[in-house]
């Protein structure tokens, strides 16, 4: 009886607690590592090729280097606020830090692909823990007058990262090494470890809620059934297209059983006592809103990322560099648009904000759809970009803020774990999504155009025999001419059948987040404004 007075009154306090240290000093802090791990999920894209050619290994074999990163941080993300709760957040997050510099280090030194392959695993796991062990500290350091100030602070990290990842991973695997691109981490996490021990605490009602985990049982069935659900999942996602998805037996085999154990885990946790992940949190109106939000937020931030690459290197001929400087934009405008939309959150309706948000990201989309042509230059490609990304920060914001609505506050980690894993879930499903899309899409396009071209019909006829005219005029025969002709007219129906796939997938974006202008109010205003209190 008494334990629980105590428990009670610590928890009762915990809104009154403050950090002994300038809060901002301490999200400036925690910021440093994350963003060198957000960056570390694009930054290694652009060297692939160079990395295959170190160890004389193929492409393929080296999108192992991303897979291995992803399947192991995937699986980490939804177990860090057990981790955080069971160890504390500060020893979890300083561990995670190390791991992640440790790691970095040995990647860097790697003398084979599958050394390398093994460092990456842990640089994932280390790096999973971050994110989620960021914003819960945030959400903790900061009253909920100031969170979306905080939140754009945390959002600069995990949004525009991958946005300039790319551009920094070209510029030094053309200028020094590849290995440097993991090299960079390891002084800046010692930055971030130094100033984490000095600067960032454990609130009371952490080390109570901590107190109360360490005599209940693991969860090892639900760890069990997490890991090897996320890790299958992954590793659908990642290989379906290059594997063509259904028409192989293994990704076939791997999606029935990542659906089987992911539902037999959701299942289990929902009736466990003591769950890895408190899924019973979706209950709150407000949390659930803002994890199907964020799903499609990380949908549309990293399905675009790879879309307009995509569509600069392999229709237009950019070099892997200009095509990530051609991202760079954005990654600059979110910076600047976070702190705007932290500070409307802490004035106005937070759902208004989302739904401006929401609005302005489908328009942008839908002005893309209209101007993504073969013949555009540099800057167009630049300002889509941007245009793309200015409404981001105003979705990122409000739906953060809210989604810590009546919940309770040593549920914290289960939040910010949650709302993690599902943007990069939902980031993974948009990429393999987006890609398929296109190839299929481009199938379809392609036949379409193909149909049109026979000799009867006269413009076709017309731009052959042109074509065959201009390279007898350069030397070669009518046979040969002519069979050129029709190869380079062929070559042009692809490259347009392909352009026009891209308008249709951001025509089909632009419809799927203009259907969530109206949603954003399915999410209640906190009981308390969010507006600062007077000072006095």
């Amino acid at each position: 009886m008494a334990s629980d007075a105590i428990t009670n009154a610590t928890l009762a306090g915990a809104a009154e607690w403050r950090p002994r240290v300038n809060p901002w000093l301490i999200a400036l802090t925690v910021t440093l590592a994350t963003f060198m791990e957000v960056l570390d999920t694009s930054i290694a894209n652009i060297a692939l090729p160079h990395i295959a050619g170190s160890f004389g290994a193929s492409e393929n074999e080296a999108t192992w280097v991303l897979t291995s990163y992803l399947v192991s941080n995937g699986i980490v993300l939804p177990l860090s606020a057990w981790l955080a709760t069971r160890y504390g957040r500060k020893r979890f997050y300083m561990f995670c830090v190390a791991l992640f510099a440790a790691s970095s280090f040995m990647c860097g030194l790697a003398p084979t692909l599958g050394t390398l392959v093994l460092f990456r695993i842990l640089q994932g796991a280390g790096g999973g823990g971050l994110q989620p062990s960021e914003q819960a500290i945030l959400a903790d350091t900061f009253p909920p007058a100031k969170r979306g100030m905080a939140f754009a602070v945390y959002g600069m990290a995990v949004v525009v990262a991958p946005a300039i990842g790319p551009t920094i991973g070209g510029w030094i695997t053309d200028n020094y090494t590849w290995r440097w691109i993991f090299y960079i981490n390891v002084p800046i996490s010692i930055i971030s470890l130094l100033l984490t021990q000095r600067l960032v605490e454990d609130p009371p009602f952490l080390k109570v809620e901590q107190e109360k985990r360490r005599g209940a049982k693991i969860d090892y069935m639900g760890l069990a059934l997490l890991s090897l659900g996320v890790g299958t999942l992954q590793m659908v996602l990642d290989k379906g297209q290059e594997k063509d998805w259904f028409a192989s037996h293994w990704i076939t085999a791997a999606t029935i059983l990542a659906v089987v154990v992911l539902t037999a885990w959701i299942i289990w946790e929902w009736r466990h006592p003591h769950p890895i992940v408190e899924l019973r949190l979706l209950k709150k109106r407000n949390f659930a809103a803002a994890v199907f939000f964020m799903f499609v937020l990380g949908m549309v931030l990293y399905g675009t990322t790879v879309l307009i690459p995509q569509y600069l290197q392999l229709l237009m001929g950019y070099s892997a560099v200009l095509a990530g400087e051609a991202l760079a934009g954005g990654g600059f405008i979110m910076m600047l648009t976070m702190p705007i939309a932290g500070t409307l959150v802490s004035r106005f309706d937070a759902r208004r904000v989302m739904c401006a948000g929401f609005t302005i990201t489908a328009v942008a989309l839908f002005y893309m759809s209209t101007h993504l042509v073969l013949g555009m230059d540099f800057m167009t490609a630049a300002m889509l970009r941007i245009y793309q990304t200015l409404g981001l920060a105003f979705i990122f914001i409000p739906s953060n803020t809210l989604s810590y609505v009546d919940i309770p506050i040593e549920k914290n980690n289960q939040v910010s774990s949650m709302i993690n894993f599902v943007r990069n879930i939902g980031g993974s499903i948009g990429i393999a999504v987006i890609t398929t899309m296109i190839t299929r899409t481009t199938q379809i396009r392609q036949s379409y155009l193909s149909a049109h071209m026979q000799n009867g019909n006269a413009q076709f006829r017309g731009t052959v025999q042109g074509l065959a005219a201009t390279l007898q005029s350069r030397g070669l025969g009518p046979v040969e001419a002519m069979r050129q002709a029709y190869g380079r007219v062929e070559m042009l129906l692809q490259q347009q059948a392909a352009a026009l796939a891209y308008k249709d997938v951001v025509s089909i974006l632009a419809l799927v987040v203009a259907c969530l202008i109206p949603l954003a109010f399915l999410m209640r205003r906190p009981s308390e404004p969010m507006h600062s209190p007077p000072m006095h």
